[in-house]
């Protein structure tokens, strides 16, 4: 289960050693870290990463295959995580240890920077190989993020991007040894750890209020 731990301003949440699938107990582990994060009052950036192969393998497809009448409710779930992390009023770094799939990619995208491990794991959105359409919420959140070609080429053809194309295509800001990607995530963020918590909510609440409306649209 996530992990969060503290040095100074950086608060790393490690969201698991295995495939990090969207489980409820998983959602509302990390659900309740980011609550935890917004509601302290000191200098903070968070850095989220994983401990194994993957950064997250996005929904927990078993889980809801064995609850399908709960999927309109765990799909809401979901992307209220991805809205909490999209408006936290502290910075936000990924560092996507591994692979990053689906779900997975799209926690990644709600942060405000990612780093990649250059030499292993995948970036990708399969869910046009995998016959599960983009909800509206999810679609907006990736195209906030990146260049209409770029939105287009990893949402439409499941390309999966190692590191350093995934640089490249800006999905990520950068890729890295996987012992580097700590000390990028911290360089990104630890200086904007002071900035005022109530302006950068407000900013980033402006900024994605057209995404944040589809991600809860049922108030």
């Amino acid at each position: 289960m996530p992990q969060l731990t503290q040095d100074g301003p950086v608060w790393t949440l490690d969201l698991g050693d295995d495939e990090n699938r969207f489980s409820p107990d998983w959602l509302a582990s990390v659900t309740d870290t980011l609550d935890a994060v917004a509601d302290s009052t000191e200098p903070a950036v968070l850095v989220t990463t994983g401990g194994g192969r993957f950064y997250s393998n996005g929904l927990d497809l078993d889980w809801l295959g064995a609850h399908p009448e709960e999927m309109t409710s765990y799909v809401a779930r979901v992307e209220d995580l991805l809205a909490r992390m999209l408006t936290l009023p502290v910075p936000t770094v990924a560092a996507v240890n591994g692979h990053a799939f689906g779900g997975g990619a799209m926690l990644a995208m709600a942060h405000d920077h990612r780093f990649m491990r250059r030499d292993r794991g995948y970036f990708c959105f399969p869910e046009v190989d995998i016959r599960i359409p983009f909800t509206p919420g999810m679609a907006a959140l990736i195209q906030s993020k990146l260049t209409p070609r770029a939105a287009l080429e990893s949402m439409t053809t499941g390309r999966r991007y190692g590191g350093e194309d995934a640089a490249s295509a800006g999905l990520v800001d950068g890729a890295g040894a996987l012992e580097e990607l700590p000390a990028l995530a911290r360089a990104t963020a630890d200086h904007l750890a002071g900035k005022d918590r109530a302006t950068l909510a407000q900013i980033k609440a402006t900024m994605f209020a057209d995404v944040v409306a589809s991600l809860r649209p049922r108030g």
